[in-house]
C-alpha cells in the first residue's frame, strides 16, 4: 500500500504512527489486530521493518553490519540470514558485505537499507519514500529490486511517496492523502475511473500530463 500526497499532507507522520516514532493523538493504529499503543514499542519496532529516505545505514559499519543490525538486539547471531537479505536485493554478500556505506553507489545503499529491514524476518515494512532521493536511472533499478522482493516473500509493505506513477507500479492499493486527512483509497484503476475528489483527480491530472511530457520529451 502507497501513502501519497504532497509535502505537509501528513504521510510520513501517519507511518511513523504505525511504529511509535509519533503517537497519535486519537484514533487507533493496529498491527495484526492489536493496538500498537498496548505494545512495548521497542519489540514493535522489531517486528516492523522501516526503511529511511536517506537509507541510515551506520558509516562506521560494514554492509554484513549494518544488514545484521536488528538481528543483534534480538540476541541473535545469524550471518546465513544477513547474507541472504543481502542477496535478496541484489547485492552478493561476498563482495558488498565486508565494504562500507562510503564505498557503495546511491541505490546501492537503499538496497542495503531493505535488506537491513528484511533480515530479522518482519511482520511488514514501512518504508518512508525510499526512492526519492535517486536519479532516475537508479530509482528505476532499486524499484525493480524491490519489485522482486514482494513477489519473493508476499510481505505487507506500507510505503510513502509523492509520485503517483511510482505509486501505481509498486502498490496494489494507494491512498490518497491531504492535509491529514484521507482523500480516497483504492487500486489505481479505481481511482482513475472514480475519482473521489476534485484534488484525486486534479493530482490524477497532473500525473497524467507529467508522464505525457516525458513521452514526448
Amino acid at each position: 500500500m502507497a501513502l501519497v500526497g504532497e509535502s505537509g499532507s501528513g504521510k510520513t507522520t501517519l507511518l511513523r504512527c504505525f511504529n511509535r516514532m509519533v503517537e497519535p493523538h486519537g484514533g487507533e493504529i493496529l498491527v495484526d489486530g492489536v493496538n500498537v499503543s498496548e505494545q512495548d514499542p521497542i519489540v514493535l519496532r522489531r517486528r516492523l521493518g522501516y526503511v529511511q529516505q536517506q537509507g541510515g545505514l551506520l558509516p562506521h559499519w560494514t554492509v554484513s553490519q549494518n544488514v545484521g543490525l536488528v538481528l543483534r538486539a534480538m540476541g541473535r547471531t545469524d550471518a546465513r540470514a544477513v547474507d541472504d537479505a543481502i542477496a535478496l536485493v541484489g547485492l552478493d554478500p561476498s563482495v558488498h558485505g565486508p565494504r562500507f556505506p562510503r564505498e557503495l553507489s546511491g541505490g546501492q545503499r537503499q538496497r542495503v537499507a531493505l535488506a537491513r529491514a528484511l533480515a530479522a524476518g518482519p511482520q511488514a515494512i514501512l518504508l518512508d519514500e525510499p526512492f526519492g532521493a535517486l536519479d532516475a536511472i537508479t530509482r528505476g533499478d532499486v524499484q525493480s529490486a524491490f519489485e522482486r522482493v514482494q513477489r519473493e516473500l508476499g510481505l505487507t509493505m506500507l510505503f510513502v511517496t509523492h509520485d503517483l506513477a511510482e505509486a501505481a507500479r509498486l502498490a496494489t492499493r494507494i491512498v490518497v492523502m491531504r492535509a491529514g486527512r484521507v482523500e480516497q483509497e483504492g487500486s489505481m484503476t479505481e481511482l482513475r475511473d472514480s475519482p473521489a475528489t476534485a484534488y484525486v483527480q486534479t493530482l490524477l491530472a497532473s500525473a497524467a500530463t507529467l508522464l505525457e511530457a516525458l513521452r514526448t520529451a
